[in-house]
């Protein structure tokens, strides 16, 4: 293993949440008033905190989003969760491989704490993340393109950012691996190589992530 922390994302990568998510997004803000189709919602908010879709909303059409915005949002993607969320197929195995090559690795995501925990504890993967290897944009303010999740996933698990790498299913995370100094792959099983433009190699199934690693 050339690295010294493997650094996860979270959704899409550990749980298969991005089609579930999204689609609630979607759905949500077309009900709000802003017409959004699942294309555009991967388009522009997979990877992302929710202040991006804020953001994004007050930018494009001047309005504030209503105040109970994220309760209500975070209400019905955790009610599906429990319904459907599953881990990604071959991950399980990964973390195993880790943890048998004694390689630290983390979890680093812009969904919120709560949102972690959820997932983790629906998949079974709470068992691989505790606290101190779950890190979140709450941790830091500013989720990714920025840097400062990763860079901060780092600091706390006590490795300098050039000996970390990310692995990664979104254009705005791996932005932020390479703005933090850190190698990233690209994992493609539902988003294009292309747009995951400057990682350092791609891999649709989690089968192939050790051999990269290594």
């Amino acid at each position: 293993m050339r690295y010294d922390l493997v650094i996860f994302d979270n959704d899409g990568v550990l749980v298969d949440s991005e089609p579930i998510s999204n689609t609630i997004l979607a759905a949500y803000l077309t009900e709000l008033g802003y017409p959004t189709s699942y294309e555009d919602s991967l388009r522009d908010y997979m990877g992302a905190a929710v202040h991006r879709v804020h953001d994004l909303v007050l930018e494009r059409t001047e309005q504030r989003l209503p105040d109970d915005f994220d309760k209500t949002l975070h209400s019905r993607v955790f009610a599906a969760f429990e319904r459907e969320l599953e881990a990604v197929e071959g991950v399980v195995e990964v973390l195993g491989k880790l943890v048998a090559d004694a390689v630290p690795y983390c979890v680093a995501s812009s969904g919120s704490h709560e949102r972690i925990r959820v997932g983790h504890r629906k998949t079974g993967l709470d068992g691989w993340f505790r606290d101190e290897n779950t890190f979140s944009a709450q941790d830091v303010g500013r989720g990714k393109p920025a840097p400062d999740l990763f860079l901060y996933a780092a600091e706390r698990m006590g490795v300098a950012p050039e000996r970390c790498v990310v692995v990664e299913d979104s254009r705005l995370g791996v932005a932020a691996a390479q703005a933090a100094g850190m190698d990233v792959y690209g994992f493609t099983a539902m988003t294009p190589a292309g747009t995951l433009s400057g990682s350092k190699g791609f891999f649709a199934d989690m089968a192939e992530l050790p051999g990269l690693l290594a």
